[in-house]
């Protein structure tokens, strides 16, 4: 009977890792992103496009001349700060996937006070509006910071939806009393004026990327060396660790889940500044949404993220040049959520291996 019972224990089993090991955690991500790229190449084979012709024009689009190269870099200066907003967040385990409607909102209020606000003095112009965007993304990301520290209501949810609410918010006002009366009836604002412009550094790329480099820098201090990031590590290590630890839990919650959203606001108030010098429907290009792939791929480590900010914006500009070789831009959009997929399904293995044998006496396989 107990030769019975040990034969039916023999097979394949999942193992919790009680460490995962350090070059696992660089492996598995790189690996997850060569699946990724090899599951779509898949698919644009089977839809009678060569894959290699494709990643080439992808990849020439984005990185092939100085001009692309500067085109790929202002493109992922809102990545880079909505990859920012959900690496901070997630180091408390809070999943804000609300960075879409906060950078909305940021833009909003940005050109607010650019339209509006013509009292301010020009050398001031432009920090009101970043502070407008900050302030505004942040009291969008209330709506579930405070549900979710005293109700533990759902962050996902809630961040998620007001997305939604956001995106017609804004439109009223584009579509509405905020419509450029000489635009030729399109949804979008009057123009900024220059002073209310992210000035050009000189390299085809404007100043917001000297803004997400600070922050970039901020945020590594901040998680390495501060009190207040120490916090934080352990508040997303473990919730009764940090309530024995005398940390006050909701109040870290808010502050956390506040500054998150007021940095996706800022990544609004860059893009309407620096990139677009208006606000216009779907200003936000889905960089919110892309920021999440980002903040899994790094690690929520905030100097990679700047790193992978470059390639998925680099994957945005080459995808312009696929539509003008005749290629669906939709190529670049599935190549994105391919990648989140398996990234994702990749963290399975950082927390689990396979093991063959028999119960206590596992030899493992990965």
């Amino acid at each position: 009977m107990k030769q019975s019972d040990g034969c039916k224990s023999r097979g394949l089993k999942l193992v919790k890792r009680l460490q995962t090991p350090k070059y696992l955690k660089t492996a598995i991500p790189v690996l997850s992103v060569c699946c990724a790229f090899f599951f779509c190449g898949v698919l644009i084979q089977l839809f009678g496009n060569n894959p290699f012709t494709v990643y080439l024009k992808m990849f020439n689009g984005a990185f092939g001349t100085w001009g692309r190269f500067s085109t790929t870099l202002t493109k992922s200066i809102p990545l880079m700060l909505c990859g920012f907003a959900i690496s901070l967040a997630f180091k408390a385990q809070l999943v804000n996937v609300g960075a879409e409607g906060q950078m909305l909102l940021g833009a909003w209020a940005a050109a607010g006070v650019a339209l509006f606000c013509d009292f301010i003095p020009a050398p001031l112009i432009l920090p009101a509006m970043m502070l407008a965007g900050m302030l505004a993304g942040a009291a969008w990301a209330s709506f579930a910071a405070f549900p979710k520290a005293y109700l533990n209501v759902n962050e996902i949810l809630l961040t998620l939806m007001f997305n939604y609410v956001a995106i017609h918010f804004l439109d009223y006002f584009i579509y509405g009393p905020w419509r450029d009366p000489h635009g030729n009836n399109m949804p979008y604002t009057a123009k900024f004026l220059q002073e209310q412009r992210l000035p050009d550094i000189g390299i085809g790329v404007h100043s917001g990327i000297l803004i997400a480099l600070f922050t970039a820098v901020v945020l590594y201090f901040v998680f390495r060396r501060s009190v207040w990031g120490y916090r934080i590590r352990i508040l997303g290590e473990s919730r009764k660790a940090a309530h024995y630890a005398g940390i006050n839990i909701p109040r870290n919650i808010v502050i956390t889940l506040l500054l998150s959203g007021a940095i996706a606001g800022m990544a609004g108030f860059v893009e309407a500044s620096g990139t677009v010098g208006l606000l216009q429907a779907g200003i936000s290009n889905n960089a919110g949404y892309t920021g999440i792939i980002i903040a899994y791929l790094s690690k929520f480590n905030p100097l990679i993220v700047l790193v992978v900010s470059i390639l998925l914006g680099g994957m945005q500009a080459g995808g312009y040049s696929m539509q003008i070789a005749g290629l669906p831009v939709q190529i670049v959009t599935m190549i994105q959520g391919s990648i989140l997929l398996f990234v994702l399904g990749g963290e399975f293995f950082t927390r689990y291996r396979i093991a063959w044998g028999t119960l206590g006496r596992e030899q493992k396989i990965i």
